[in-house]
């Protein structure tokens, strides 16, 4: 069933009432959804325009295409911001993809994520909880409720491609392996199995880390979920990794005065002074916690 089809249907039968979805207003003054959200909420208001272009952007192409039957059964959540390009970027390609194949929008999930600094990459009824989730947007695919593959903020390959080795059972590995690692770690290991094999779990993360940003990222995702204890470890095995980058440092700096470790955090304050003496941020930081305790 095509989208212009889903519009018409809509326009044919003006009496039917539709629930609103949750709109908030962010930072810079921008309405965005939030929880979950019917496509049609995608393709209209100030989000239509973004929508429809990379909706019309995407074609298929003359492969064959049989292998979609195996996607029949499959349900997909997915997880975006309307705030986030590559969610703007991917989900209306998905989209177009799906239908072009001839599958039903019914298999498809909507869940808008915030993005201000309180509940980042969060939802209002907190719809991301166990499920992972740490970029957007998130394709989930399950068969009778069990995951058995996802594509993270982007494809790997092509969208195409990606989505044609899920059906016939050979997914890529997605994106941001380091940060998936972790979070599968810290949802399934105590401190002391963590600290036995420590550094197997380090070398095993540092292959996988290849930019800062990755668990600086999952970081803050559980800091500002109030999952103080995830972060500050996410947070601790990035200075590991990139024990040069002064970001890394002030971010588990952060976290650790969040945690009332008032000195530790200064200790890591004073370690981005030594990489950046120039550092404001974490120069006002030095004197505020060094004055007040």
């Amino acid at each position: 069933m095509k989208r212009v089809i889903l519009l018409a249907t809509a326009a044919i039968f003006p009496l039917l009432v539709f629930s609103q979805p949750l709109t908030y207003e962010n930072s810079r003054g921008e309405t965005h959804l939030a929880g979950e959200i019917e496509l049609e909420d995608l393709a209209a208001g100030p989000y239509q325009e973004w929508y429809d272009d990379s909706y019309s952007k995407f074609e298929i192409s003359d492969k064959e295409s049989s292998w979609s039957t195996s996607l029949q059964n499959t349900d997909v959540e997915i997880f975006l911001g309307t705030w986030c390009g590559d969610s703007k970027k991917w989900v209306p390609r998905f989209v177009h993809l799906w239908e072009e194949l001839g599958l039903e929008l019914s298999q498809l999930r909507f869940t808008a994520l915030y993005d201000g600094v309180d509940n980042y990459k969060q939802g209002p009824k907190e719809e991301e909880k166990g499920r992972a989730v740490h970029r957007v947007p998130t394709f989930i695919f399950s068969e009778d409720g069990e995951e058995y593959a996802r594509i993270v903020e982007s494809p790997i390959t092509d969208l195409e491609t990606d989505l044609a080795q899920i059906a016939l059972g050979y997914p890529s590995e997605p994106n941001y392996r380091a940060a998936t690692y972790m979070m599968e770690l810290l949802a399934s290991s105590s401190d002391e199995e963590i600290d036995a094999q420590f550094e197997d779990h380090l070398n095993r993360v540092y292959r996988m880390a290849h930019q800062s940003k990755e668990l600086n990222t999952l970081g803050y995702v559980y800091l500002r979920s109030g999952r103080i204890h995830e972060a500050l470890a996410t947070f601790k095995f990035n200075t590991y990794f990139f024990p040069h980058e002064p970001g890394v440092h002030y971010s588990y700096a952060v976290a650790l005065e969040e945690d009332d470790q008032i000195k530790k955090a200064v200790e890591y304050y004073e370690a981005v002074l030594s990489i950046d003496p120039g550092h404001e941020k974490a120069k006002g930081k030095v004197v505020m916690l060094e004055e007040d305790h």
